[in-house]
């Protein structure tokens, strides 16, 4: 679908642009999207649960799919750092971005649109490893489908706000630097 915005078919935006014109428009919240701000805290939290409710693993990692599992979640904490850092102003828990911020391609978004939520998909896989819990894994999947779908939905507002969005778009990939 994401395919379908970006390359410019106009049923699929005017599908996408009717679905939020029935939002209310005048609470700040809603239209700034905070309906995905709210839900991403239960998925989030649900990525942290379900590997210490189902896994076979301990907080303390042993073996080795829980260690590379410990490396997967630092990578993606420094990522979430990185990425928090390249913001700087811009940065806003809403994916609707700020009216005085610019385009930001540097930093970690030279790489990828979104590491934020490439973040926390690698943290949450790396807790799944560490925690041997393969339902967290296949948990992942779900979690990257919500942000994939959440990130639809931002760069409407990102390619409405900046003129040159569309072409950063076809030079930097969404979550997976060269493939994704």
């Amino acid at each position: 679908m994401a395919a379908l915005y970006a390359s410019g078919n106009k049923r699929y935006r005017a599908l996408v642009n009717r679905s939020f014109s029935r939002m209310p428009q005048n609470n700040s919240f809603v239209s700034r999207g905070g309906i995905w701000v709210l839900a991403q805290v239960p998925v989030m939290l649900l990525a942290f649960a379900i590997p210490v409710w189902q896994g076979r693993g301990h907080l303390t990692p042993d073996g080795l799919v829980p260690m590379g599992g410990v490396a997967v979640t630092l990578l993606g904490v420094l990522l979430a750092v990185w990425g928090f850092a390249s913001l700087g102003k811009a940065l806003t828990p809403f994916p609707k971005p700020l009216a005085d911020a610019t385009l930001c391609r540097h930093g970690a978004y030279r790489f990828m649109r979104h590491p934020m939520y490439t973040s926390v998909m690698l943290v949450s896989l790396g807790w799944a490893l560490w925690w041997l819990c393969e339902v967290g894994v296949l948990y992942v999947l779900g979690l990257a489908f919500f942000f994939d779908r959440k990130a639809v939905h931002e760069e409407i507002w990102l390619r409405e706000k900046y003129k040159d969005y569309a072409d950063y778009a076809r030079r930097v990939k969404k979550f997976i630097p060269g493939l994704y």
